[in-house]
């Protein structure tokens, strides 16, 4: 291939070709020792000769630029492994999070727990209270419209309410 000149790699397109031709494949190999993925570790090499490409004109490189590439490479593996790291350990706390969570399923047998007393306290209201009471709260309707679709006043709709209401009270206390 000829020898490269370690000064004008980053400055002379040809150099930087011939040095990307010559390096490309024993810096892949470096990179995948440590990425332990051949594709991740060709993807961190083409990245690092884009970027030192990109900015030729800000890069001063003291020594020879293949320690300097060498280097980047290796300093790119480890970040992305840092990276990997991260991403991985944070996708583990989440999968535990939903997976597991005391609290949550503390909190759902207690939902079902009340859910369950609520049915079975509406159930022992008296058939014409309870009735009422449905149509309030389940179906959403309004006094007024429960007392003409029942043939009652307001006011027997609302005492009814709230005679149910208070006896709802005192049966689901130790939930309240």
């Amino acid at each position: 291939m000829g020898i490269i000149d370690e000064q004008n790699i980053i400055n002379d397109p040809k150099e930087f070709e011939k040095f990307f031709k010559e390096k490309y494949r024993s810096l892949c190999l470096l990179a995948c020792r440590y990425v332990r993925d051949m594709v991740v570790a060709e993807e961190i090499v083409q990245d690092v000769f884009v970027r030192i490409w990109e900015k030729r004109g800000q890069i001063q490189i003291k020594g020879p630029a293949h320690a300097y590439i060498t280097s980047s490479v290796k300093n790119n593996c480890l970040n992305y492994l840092k990276h990997k790291s991260v991403v991985e350990n944070y996708e583990k706390s989440e999968v535990l999070r939903t997976i597991y969570n005391p609290g949550d399923i503390e909190e759902e047998m207690h939902d079902m727990e009340l859910e369950s007393a609520v049915m079975v306290a509406i159930a022992e209201l008296p058939p014409k209270r309870q009735k009422i009471f449905n149509m309030s709260r389940a179906e959403g309707l309004k006094y007024h419209e429960i007392a003409d679709q029942l043939g009652l006043s307001i006011k027997t709709v609302e005492a009814q309410m709230g005679q149910a209401l208070k006896q709802l009270r005192v049966k689901l206390n130790e939930y309240l």
